[in-house]
């Protein structure tokens, strides 16, 4: 399946600025992703958004809320969240240079592979690729996309570029009161340089390859064990959706609320069983 572009726009040096695409570095799909199944019925299962007391609710009633204190929150309506949605800007500018190393690993989020849109845009491409090999630097900007500003760095990645979006420091939880605890004294010294020498026997090339998720590897063979199996149980639900209880103007009736008023019905009647001949629904 060909990659789609998440965002397209311009990456600008000073007065260069070349035409380019992002795409996710990402592989989503080598994941196994699961449906929940009711079992004894065999159909998936659905989500409602529901209100305690109430039961299910009309997404269009759904307001965003942000808590002040306990039990309280101030109300903020998607309109006001519309008006102060980020245009997405079609220029990431790079705005400053830092070493390589300077940048620590807690600090990047998602990776995005920065492609040129035509041959065109390939000379400048290169240059300012090469540019940044040669200075052995990351190329610093912020990039607006999906109504949010991120944090950007790019750097060379084998004949193109790699952006990562960076956390802020506001998001990065501090390190200080977790290792509060652990004593700073010097570690034992042939204790250290046994470890040392551990280190320097098992150090090599990274290679990503040498490396495999064992667990989702056996999920997909269990996957396919199972497709193949004519006795491994299945859910065939269908088209067909099960009957939801609906009121006069179409609204989905709370069970808890629907059985509380078939409870006060009954005992109104006096809780008067089904004649013998008739069987109970």
């Amino acid at each position: 399946m060909a990659s789609r572009p998440v965002w397209k726009g311009q990456l600008r040096l000073s007065l260069v600025a070349i035409p380019v695409e992002l795409h996710s570095a990402r592989d989503r799909g080598s994941k196994t992703s699961f449906r929940q199944i009711h079992k004894p019925s065999g159909k998936p299962v659905s989500y409602q958004k529901v209100v305690d007391g109430l039961g299910p609710i009309d997404t269009a009633e759904i307001v965003k809320g942000f808590q002040t204190a306990k039990n309280e929150y101030v109300l903020i309506e998607p309109e006001e969240v519309e008006e102060i949605r980020l245009e997405t800007k079609k220029t990431l500018e790079m705005v400053q240079f830092v070493e390589q190393g300077e940048i620590a690993p807690l600090y990047y989020d998602a990776p995005y592979y920065v492609v040129p849109v035509d041959e065109l845009a390939q000379d400048a491409y290169r240059v300012v690729r090469d540019a940044l090999r040669e200075t052995r630097k990351v190329g610093l900007g912020q990039l607006t996309m999906r109504g949010r500003e991120y944090l950007c760095a790019i750097r060379p990645c084998g004949d193109g570029l790699l952006l990562e979006t960076l956390r802020y420091e506001d998001e990065i939880r501090k390190a200080e009161p977790l290792f509060a605890q652990i004593e700073d004294d010097p570690a034992d010294k042939e204790l250290l340089k046994v470890a040392t020498q551990l280190i320097e026997s098992k150090s090599a090339p990274f290679d990503a390859s040498a490396y495999e998720d064992h667990y989702a590897q056996a999920l997909k063979e269990l996957v396919a064990r199972k497709a193949r199996s004519k006795k491994a149980p299945r859910a065939r639900p269908g088209e067909d959706k099960p009957e939801v209880e609906t009121d006069a103007k179409g609204n989905v009736v709370d069970l808890m609320a629907a059985l509380k008023k078939s409870l006060a019905a009954d005992k109104k009647s006096g809780g008067k069983k089904p004649s013998p001949r008739k069987k109970a629904s």
